[in-house]
């Protein structure tokens, strides 16, 4: 897919971050998007966005929606069928997602872990299968899921496991690269890409924890060092996916950290859990400027 002129991408968790970024983007090129998320005022400032950029007669739509939630997806699906006046699209971009959950499964309660699994395992997974009779009517469609480094290195720190966000992103990384075959036999004009960032500066701190009820007196300071010591701006991030998209490829790192991680576990799988490895990793600049999160957060 060379060119995204002329064609209708759904967009979820477009209110901000590399989901709003990537909808101001593919609207400045004559694409047509439909943005979901859970937060209407992020959905706002996103529209004022694509508008002032977007090229003449494009179309930029949203609906709040809960990617967790079927019924909501089915309810984005019905908003992208009628607001647009079609019966396909042509790109899938399963973008939303939130960290949190606690770190441990073995010491802290099943809720919140829960809530980050089902918001970035199965909003993936009923993105995927609400949007795909849409995207089979297509001419030539393609499916973006976003996965993150933590999908291939189910690490952090040395000192503290990831497990909610980390079992998550492993399962949204199968689950595209298990598709790849099923699509190319049963619907080869749908492609699928596996987007792998590393620390990107997104408002994902913010959000994950406004969506799970967390945030206190000091989430916008947090908020804002995570952002400012990200080594990969959201803009960049949502570039190198575009550039991904538009040469077909079915893997797509993000970032210097996650092409030098991901070149790391490969040479040396068996030692990835270890301390030194997290320790050469930091000499290396991969999340060494990442601030410490707040218990739970992250």
């Amino acid at each position: 897919m060379d060119t995204f002129t002329g064609k209708l991408a759904v967009i979820t968790g477009g209110g901000a971050g590399m989901g709003s970024d990537l909808a101001r983007m593919l609207a400045a090129e004559g694409c047509g998007v439909a943005l979901c998320d859970v937060s209407e005022a992020n959905l706002e400032e996103t529209l004022e966005r694509c508008r002032t950029d977007a090229a003449p007669g494009t179309r930029v739509t949203s609906c709040v929606a809960d990617v967790s939630s079927e019924a909501d997806l089915r309810a984005f699906r019905a908003h992208v069928e009628q607001a647009h006046e079609t019966d396909h699209v042509d790109l899938l971009f399963n973008n939303a997602g939130i960290g949190g959950g606690g770190y441990s499964f073995v010491s802290e309660p099943r809720e919140q872990w829960e809530r980050v699994f089902d918001v970035n395992w199965r909003g993936v997974y009923l993105g995927v299968r609400v949007f795909l009779p849409l995207l089979m009517r297509s001419e030539r469609a393609r499916i973006v899921n976003t996965s993150s480094v933590n999908g291939f290195w189910a690490g952090l720190s040395p000192t503290e496991s990831l497990v909610a966000y980390s079992t998550a992103k492993f399962a949204v990384r199968g689950f595209s690269e298990a598709l790849i075959s099923d699509l190319r036999l049963r619907a080869p004009h749908v492609g699928v890409s596996v987007v792998m960032p590393g620390y990107v500066g997104t408002s994902l701190v913010r959000n994950s924890m406004t969506y799970l009820g967390d945030a206190g007196d000091g989430t916008g300071a947090i908020d804002r060092s995570f952002r400012a010591n990200a080594p990969t701006t959201s803009e960049s991030a949502a570039g190198e996916i575009l550039d991904g998209v538009r040469a077909g490829e079915w893997r797509i790192l993000v970032g210097d950290d996650a092409r030098i991680l991901d070149e790391a576990v490969r040479a040396d799988p068996l030692a990835v859990y270890e301390p030194d490895f997290f320790e050469r990793m930091r000499a290396r600049g991969v999340f060494a400027t990442m601030p410490e999160p707040p218990a739970g957060s992250l």
